[in-house]
């Protein structure tokens, strides 16, 4: 197709022949009926647009950082619309109030997008079978719809879905179309090739970082090297003087130096003087950090949760543990950096943004401008990875103050130092366990004191438990499924002057690695076999048993493996998603090598198992790079690391073989994208006590912990 994107939309706009399509869904349901009754277009939540070339364009309202998800959720509309799929297209919609919220989190955007775009391609595939059955003036039940082509069952006649698009847009959507069977499926539950590959791999593809428009202006931005720092003052005379660059302004976060370029802009960066006010977080360092996190640990929090009594569970218990877990904070580092192109002017408001936070960047943009929503518009590119980190909006807002300030369109980049010196970052925790066993070595009672500073504010995406207690800084512990008749979880919202943000798994990263580990900890001093001690208190919970059965098995759990390797394992319940994974390693001469990794994932009705697939193995080597590597100090309130060398990330040689098992299921699809991160590093650690007799309680793995 040799349609450049902008000549394809205005072939298929009003005035062209052509199918707009808006469907209803049962969150929107109010809207749907206020729209049906005025005779307008239903113009909710999601679109389709279908060209007089059979051309299908589903308007993608999630992000795409890797993740399939224009793949996974075309399949969802193409499944039930019946349309080619050679033909499909996908595009990033503007911002509009119809779609509710936009962005990716959670590994939403398959578990959000099940229903609305299965509704939205019945809905498209019943009204163009309407405009067929017209044309031929029979009833629709003697039509079918197939490949993109309806045939009159009749007489055995034949129109594409372009001939009658026209026409099917002017009919009124029915309420209730029928959904297929998962044993209709054509395309869910098969293995697609990516939408995306071609042009990734072409280079066609447009990310933030490529974005160019008419007469931009690049910007980098000096930064207060301890985090909540103001500016006192500056002086630019060293900046200007530098080829390119053209002015610098004062914004919220510091200074932003205007250039011809972005390497200048960075020059005039490092060349400003600045005086800064560094504020209260210039007393802390992770010494400090730890001592009061750890100190916290030893007084009651707030219950996160409470089942049977710690206190008489542990005075009952005829053999007691206790451990204490720690963990770093870690930086996201995304290969792409970050970057933000804005556009500020009387009349409106443009952004164009790598980003997973679409309506919080128009929402940022309306407080900056001062502009109605109507008049913004975000322009939502590829994402060069996020893992959540580009759900933040501090970097969309330096661009807006300083396209606000300076009248002309302007690239805001950052570099690797200023992404990891200057971010928000995944927290610092410690957990403190108290364990007990009964008369037969069974777990009888397990409480867990947590201290770790709430994720992006508090609680899920503005959500918490309840009585002081952060949801995503409990996750992976306040909600574990082991039948233990005993359990107690405390909460203290602490502070190590750091901001800090959700991280690809968000609290299951840290919680998980503490949890199973200690699960760990409480079968050995039983004396029982891991598995066979999950086996027993997941006797309630089949899906979760059924996947750590699963890995066993596929992992040969218990039988003889090579000389000097040993296995471990763990378990996770979280997004939607069951997970189970057994790690095989060996530790030689203090050196740990993982060999292999067996997964085996329930993740519901699977859209695309490749993608499945390939969001199990980027998992297990993002945990990988965060157990054997990830960690940033504080000293004066600032960050010690700086690039990758200093914050690494696992390389090729050290990375496992991967075998992923997907659990055939009907059951309602979880999400992918976080759910093969958090038992990566439980489970090697726990081969490691296996190989060693050594617990590793802190991350990340150190040499001492290997010797």
């Amino acid at each position: 197709m040799n349609a450049s994107r902008r000549g394809f939309l205005k072939s298929t706009s009003a005035g062209a022949a052509g199918l707009l399509l808006g469907f209803y869904l049962p969150e929107r349901s109010e809207l749907a009926a206020q729209t049906a009754a005025t005779g307008t277009p239903a113009k909710v939540n999601a679109w389709v647009r279908i060209g007089t070339d059979d051309s299908v364009t589903l308007m993608i309202h999630k992000s795409e950082m890797g993740q399939g998800t224009v793949t996974s959720l075309s399949q969802l509309l193409a499944e039930e619309l019946e349309c080619d799929w050679k033909k499909v297209r996908t595009e990033f919609p503007p911002i509009d109030p119809a779609f509710g919220l936009q962005g990716v989190f959670g590994s939403q955007s398959i578990r959000s997008g099940w229903m609305p775009l299965r509704t939205a391609g019945a809905q498209a595939r019943d009204l163009l079978v309407r405009a067929a059955a017209d044309r031929w003036a029979i009833d629709k039940a003697e039509c079918h719809a197939a490949n993109g082509v309806i045939s009159n069952t009749v007489n055995a006649s034949k129109l594409t879905f372009g001939q009658v698009a026209e026409a099917a847009s002017k009919l009124t959507p029915s309420a209730n179309v029928p959904l297929k069977t998962p044993a209709q499926y054509k395309l869910i539950g098969k293995s697609m090739p990516r939408l995306d590959t071609k042009d990734k791999v072409t280079g066609a593809t447009k990310f933030g970082i490529d974005v160019r428009v008419p007469g931009m202006v690049y910007a980098a931005v000096a930064r207060c090297p301890v985090f909540g720092g103001k500016v006192v003052s500056f002086d630019a005379t060293k900046a200007k003087a530098i080829a390119g660059v053209k002015d610098a302004v004062q914004i919220s976060n510091g200074v932003a130096v205007i250039a011809d370029n972005t390497w200048a802009a960075f020059a005039g960066a490092k060349a400003l003087e600045i005086k800064w006010d560094e504020g209260p977080n210039a007393v802390f360092n992770s010494g400090a950090i730890r001592k009061s996190f750890t100190e916290q640990t030893m007084q009651p929090g707030a219950s996160a949760r409470k089942v049977g009594n710690g206190a008489i569970g542990l005075n009952t218990a005829a053999k007691k543990i206790d451990a204490l877990y720690e963990a770093p904070f870690l930086a996201h580092a995304p290969m792409e950096p970050l970057n933000c192109v804005a556009h500020v002017r009387a009349d409106g408001c443009d952004v164009w943004a790598s980003t997973q936070m679409q309506t919080g960047i128009a929402g940022l943009a309306a407080q900056i401008t001062g502009l109605p929503p109507n008049k913004i518009t975000i322009h939502t590119q590829y994402l060069g990875g996020g893992f959540g980190r580009r759900a933040g909006t501090d970097y969309a807002g330096e661009a807006l103050e300083i396209a606000k300030a300076i009248k002309v369109p302007v690239k805001v980049t950052w570099s690797r130092e200023h992404d990891i010196q200057n971010g928000n970052y995944r927290p610092a925790s410690v957990t403190r366990f108290a364990g007990g066993l009964d008369a037969d070595g069974w777990p009888l009672v397990l409480t867990a004191n947590i201290a770790c500073p709430p994720m992006g504010g508090g609680g899920s995406f503005g959500g918490g438990r309840g009585g002081g207690v952060d949801s995503t800084s409990v996750e992976g512990i306040a909600d574990l499924r082991y039948s233990i008749p005993h359990m107690q979880v405390d909460y203290h919202s602490v502070t190590g002057g750091v901001p800090t943000t959700y991280w690809r798994a968000v609290g299951y990263t840290q919680n998980t690695f503490f949890g199973e580990s200690f699960v760990d900890e409480l079968a050995v001093a039983g004396g029982k076999d891991p598995v066979e001690v999950r086996r027993r208190l997941l006797a309630s919970t089949p899906r979760l048993l059924g996947v750590l059965n699963l890995a066993a098995e596929k992992a040969g759990w218990g039988k003889p493996l090579p000389a000097g390797h040993h296995h471990g394992v763990a378990v996770v319940n979280n997004i939607g998603s069951f997970t189970a994974q057994v790690a095989e390693v060996s530790v030689t001469a203090g050196k740990l090598k993982v060999h292999k990794v067996v997964c085996a994932t329930d993740c519901g009705q699977v859209v695309n198992p490749a993608i499945v697939e390939q969001q199990i193995r980027s998992a297990i080597v993002f945990g990988l790079s965060a157990a054997l590597k990830g960690e940033l100090t504080i000293d004066g309130g600032r960050v010690q690391q700086s690039n990758f060398h200093q914050y690494d990330v696992a390389r090729m040689d050290e990375t496992p073989a991967v075998e992923v098992h997907i659990v055939p299921s009907t059951e309602a699809p979880g999400g992918m994208g976080e759910a093969g991160v958090p038992t990566i590093a439980p489970a090697i650690c726990n081969a490691i006590f296996a190989a060693t007799g050594k617990r590793v309680r802190r991350l990340p793995i150190s040499a001492t912990s290997l010797a």
